[in-house]
């Protein structure tokens, strides 16, 4: 019987380890085979596939806030390669979103300042170093893009990607 309880006890105490563990989707392993996340459609696009980029083009960060262009003109359809240089002396980010996107992220990352977030539409970049994501713009209209890393939306780090229609789309 103390046997048979013991293990008992032992099943339990391992089973109320395991459902309380924190875990991470960016920490776990994947099973070998396993099936990758379909990319998730955004209202400005989608994570695009290096393979099909048309263009990259190169974005400076600077420390007096700015992004060099802060306007970007692509096409709908288009899949571009946002090269991202930071100049400064301070950590960088590019988050790509519709201003309400934009301005909700901003308004949480105040909130929980050390928030940690690694998403496809999204590039931190070390002070001097370089960075970059590939997306897709497959929805026509005006999105923007900003820095939310502490105080640098707010001091006017930001800018737009206007998504023309496709060539012959009105």
């Amino acid at each position: 019987m103390n046997k048979t309880l013991a293990l008992v006890t032992a099943g339990l105490a391992l089973a109320a380890f395991a459902t309380t563990a924190p875990a991470h989707e960016n920490h776990v392993a994947k099973p070998k085979g396993a099936a990758e996340l379909a990319p998730e459609q955004k209202p400005w696009g989608i994570v695009g596939k290096p393979g099909a980029v048309k263009r990259t083009i190169d974005i400076a960060m600077a420390d007096d806030m700015t992004f060099t262009p802060s306007v970007i003109e692509v096409r709908e359809g288009d899949t571009l390669r946002l090269r991202l240089k930071n100049k400064g002396k301070d950590l960088h980010e590019l988050v790509l979103g519709t201003t309400a996107e934009i301005e909700a992220h901003a308004a949480m990352m105040k909130k929980f300042p050390g928030m940690e977030h690694d998403e496809p539409w999204m590039a931190h970049v070390l002070p001097g170093r370089t960075g970059e994501l590939v997306w897709t713009f497959n929805r026509a209209g005006d999105f923007d893009f900003a820095c939310l890393v502490k105080d640098h939306y707010e001091l006017g780090m930001a800018g737009r990607v206007r998504v023309l229609p496709a060539a012959g789309k009105s």
